[in-house]
């Protein structure tokens, strides 16, 4: 199938994956979809986190819990390959967003309509196409170059999807609007600000004063809450839930983080007071997947 028809195909809501003829570009894109997977499983797995679901309880999600995210996850097994494949033959941000509406699809089917990985298939899903795009290239896979070519590759497409009509505005984007912050869509335009602003340099932080890294992660995600704006806590706790957040992870991380002794309690405790506020970050959590996303597919920087 030729580049042109690949594109007709995206804009009539269908489109067809085609594996790279190049085995060892296969491979790559292959082992960047395992990354990706990874990098959800870990967030999942990490604990304690403040609201968020994971396998010791659900957080502030009374319809989540870590059995959900799993079949969520396995629901998405075949897409970040699919734009990593993509982002080899530097297709357009259409086949993207179509490859990505897909994948929401195929989540909600399996979730019994529940979003789980939405924000998620959207931040990573680019990140792979990035990826796919430095090895087809023989580029280099940094953190600059990655962010280089989500700016050169798909940054205008990003800058418009950023812009939707009012008729299509979703719980994130609304909040944007009333609240004049940053959601996903925001973070796409910009390259992921929180991703190689924020959370890559704490992870290496982190890693180079000898933290291990389920406390590198606990670190990163904190610094995330404290700087980032997340609608997640803006939907559900407004601006009074939003400074509440970005409060108690800054006071987690002027202790130390988790080089302080005692982080575990005062992590924990800050998961209680989000439980009770029904506040959960899931921008935040979603920025952290990213964050070690790339941090695994650049072994330069490890």
């Amino acid at each position: 199938m030729k580049r042109a028809d690949r594109v007709l195909k995206a804009s009539s809501g269908v489109v067809r994956e085609t594996e790279p003829a190049s085995s060892s570009l296969r491979s790559a894109c292959l082992h960047t979809a395992v990354c990706a997977i990874r990098s959800l499983h870990a967030e999942l797995m990490l604990y304690p986190k403040p609201g968020l679901v994971s396998p010791v309880d659900n957080g502030s999600h009374s319809d989540m819990d870590a059995d959900l995210f799993m079949r969520s996850l396995f629901a998405l097994r075949h897409y970040f390959k699919h734009m990593a494949q993509a982002g080899t033959q530097a297709l357009p941000f259409d086949v993207l967003k179509e490859l990505g509406l897909q994948a929401e699809r195929r989540m909600l089917a399996a979730t019994g309509g529940i979003n789980t990985h939405r924000g998620a298939i959207f931040s990573l899903g680019i990140l792979c196409a990035a990826a796919g795009y430095c090895h087809a290239q023989s580029l280099p896979l940094t953190p600059d170059n990655l962010r280089t070519v989500i700016r050169r590759q798909w940054g205008t497409a990003l800058t418009d999807h950023a812009r939707p009509s009012v008729a299509k505005l979703s719980n994130g984007i609304r909040v944007s609007h009333l609240y004049a912050v940053h959601g996903a869509r925001a973070e796409g335009a910009q390259a992921f600000p929180a991703v190689f602003e924020i959370g890559l340099p704490r992870l290496l932080q982190s890693f180079a004063a000898g933290r291990d890294t389920s406390s590198a992660q606990i670190d990163t995600l904190f610094s995330l809450m404290a700087q980032m704006s997340d609608t997640n806590i803006y939907h559900r706790g407004g601006a009074d839930g939003a400074a509440l957040v970005r409060l108690a992870a800054q006071d987690f991380m002027q202790m130390g983080g988790s080089a302080y002794p005692d982080w575990r309690a005062t992590a924990l405790a800050c998961h209680h007071l989000f439980v009770s506020r029904d506040l959960s970050p899931g921008g935040a959590a979603d920025m952290l997947s990213a964050s070690w996303l790339v941090y695994q597919l650049a072994p330069a920087i490890a």
